[in-house]
């Protein structure tokens, strides 16, 4: 061999060893968008999330159907007379009676009139010095001196068989108020609510305030609240009053049997 000349090329080894992975290259550029997959299944329900804002009202429904009847409620205070009806045809003429000798029994007559005008009398004096009971043609008022809150002078008259006294004419008040000043007394709960549910003033009776009124210097708004009820002062004016203060109160009754065996 001559020195510095190259020889032919030899054969190709055999396949060497894998190297080790090199360093990670840098990114390539963003390649292009697939195509869209397909819907996959429905994920599990997430935890309830916080209440949303109250919604607007909606529609009025229709109306329901008739519920059942209740239970029939407490039988409610007599109700006022009615008014006097028509007359009716006159009855067929009797038959003529005998002929009575009556003359003996006109003195027995004369004196049992004398009788009943003294019981009558003695009744009178019985309401009028000893109870101290006012009447008017339909009616007995009585001051009860017990001093009691509103509720229990309510609740009081009816269990006597009456009501709170409510004047509902300028008699009436004018009755009650010179009884405050004859007993000595200067204020009385009388029947008379100053607002009631949000309506006008009414009576015990639950009828409302309208013909008459002696309201004092300012007449109430109506709203409900604990100083809803009313007082009569001596002068015969209303002025509104605390529920739950105590005074003596003053109770009315219906001329009756009755009513005059509760007073009494």
């Amino acid at each position: 061999f001559l020195p510095l000349l190259t020889g032919d090329l030899g054969e190709g080894g055999d396949q060497g060893d894998q190297g080790r992975l090199g360093k990670t290259g840098p990114p390539g550029l963003l390649g292009l968008t697939g195509e869209l997959g397909d819907k996959g299944e429905v994920g599990r329900m997430g935890k309830m999330g916080p209440a949303g804002d109250k919604g607007l009202t909606g529609e009025l429904g229709d109306k329901g159907e008739v519920g059942r009847m209740g239970k029939m409620g407490p039988a409610g205070d007599k109700g006022d007379a009615g008014e006097a009806g028509v007359d009716g045809p006159s009855g067929l003429k009797g038959k003529a009676g005998t002929t009575c000798d009556c003359g003996r029994y006109r003195k027995v007559v004369g004196q049992m009139d004398i009788n009943v005008r003294k019981l009558k009398n003695a009744v009178k004096f019985v309401k009028n010095v000893i109870l101290g009971i006012k009447e008017t043609e339909e009616k007995f008022y009585l001051i009860v001196k017990e001093a009691r809150k509103y509720r229990e002078a309510l609740i009081n008259c009816k269990l006597r068989g009456g009501m709170l006294a409510m004047p509902k004419t300028t008699d009436t008040n004018t009755l009650i108020a010179d009884y405050v000043t004859q007993a000595g007394l200067t204020q009385v709960f009388i029947g008379l609510q100053a607002g009631l549910k949000g309506g006008g003033p009414v009576y015990a009776d639950l009828t409302p305030v309208r013909n008459y009124t002696a309201w004092g210097l300012e007449e109430p708004s109506g709203a409900p609240s604990n100083t809803s009820c009313v007082k009569m002062v001596s002068t015969g004016t209303w002025n509104q009053v605390e529920c739950d203060i105590t005074m003596y109160y003053v109770c009315e009754f219906k001329k009756s049997r009755r009513g005059l065996a509760a007073v009494l």
